[in-house]
């Protein structure tokens, strides 16, 4: 969660503690919870909203896939797939391939 681990956790816990004290921690709490409540339905609202307004046709539109970087490593990934597969079917086509130590085939009659 946003990089942090449950050791810098504990420490913001007990900052906490310390700086509020323990009876207006709870209230505090309430209200980070009842705000993250609140961003949540604004990002959900705007995400219904631009679905709405794209059209059908965008209906399983995922935000995730807007992220250039998830753009530029998909792009990637089928560029690296066509090349596998191009030198797939070139190996395909250019026969049995041997390896170091095999005997290519001799034909007596062919020569």
């Amino acid at each position: 969660m946003f990089g942090i681990g449950f050791m810098e956790l504990a420490v913001i816990a007990v900052v906490a503690m310390v700086a509020f004290g323990p009876d207006r921690l709870p209230e505090f709490a309430k209200q980070a919870a009842k705000m993250l409540h609140q961003v949540r339905q604004m990002a959900r609202s705007a995400r219904d909203e631009l679905r709405d307004e794209l059209g059908p046709e965008y209906s399983d539109l995922d935000l995730r896939d807007l992220d250039p970087r998830q753009i530029v490593r998909r792009h990637i990934i089928e560029a690296m797939e066509e090349v596998e597969a191009e030198e797939a079917a070139r190996r395909s086509l250019d026969g049995p391939v041997l390896l170091e130590g095999d005997i290519p085939p001799f034909d007596v009659d062919a020569t």
